[in-house]
């Protein structure tokens, strides 16, 4: 599990942006007046499936909530391994006692070491798919398209272009 962002409403270059001819000019992004927000995001190794949610900050509470989300999708009995980065908001007492009634196990990578979380190299193809040559209107497209790859993604995990993006990030 790990965040992803901040996610702002701006045009991001990439593929796309230059066609032949008269090209179309990005519009100024000097004045984000729309604010950020974060993906907390985890993958499921046995699965192979990424899952997400959208949210405007990420204190403890919010991860939280993800936590919540991500016990109710899998059998009570069955122990989750929690895999994070040494981030604050994942150390809290609250979040710790949850935790412990809900047969979770949190796991701290050694500080440093984010690569050492296979989520890392998932985000990559997601910054490819769905940030590389756009331009969202608000939050709530991006978070759309955000959703939409995931959906995409689990579907086709063995996709040679995910494959062929993943395999440039230097993680485990």
């Amino acid at each position: 599990m790990d965040e992803f962002g901040p996610l702002e409403i701006r045009p991001y270059p990439g593929k796309g942006w230059f066609p032949k001819g008269k090209p179309q000019r990005r519009r100024a992004d000097y004045s984000r007046t729309h604010g950020v927000r974060h993906l907390l995001a985890a993958y499921d190794l046995k699965g192979d499936k990424l899952y997400g949610h959208n949210h405007l900050r990420k204190t403890s509470k919010e991860f939280l909530a993800f936590l919540k989300v991500l016990r109710r999708r899998f059998h009570r009995s069955e122990r989750l391994y929690i895999i994070l980065d040494n981030f604050s908001p994942h150390k809290t007492k609250l979040v710790r006692e949850w935790a412990e009634q809900n047969n979770v196990e949190l796991v701290f990578t050694p500080t440093y070491s984010s690569w050492l979380n296979r989520i890392e190299c998932h985000f990559a193809p997601l910054r490819h798919f769905v940030l590389s040559g756009s331009d969202y209107p608000d939050h709530a497209a991006l978070a759309d398209a955000i959703q939409s790859y995931l959906r995409w993604r689990n579907k086709n995990a063995k996709s040679q272009e995910i494959l062929r993006l993943q395999k440039r990030v230097k993680v485990a």
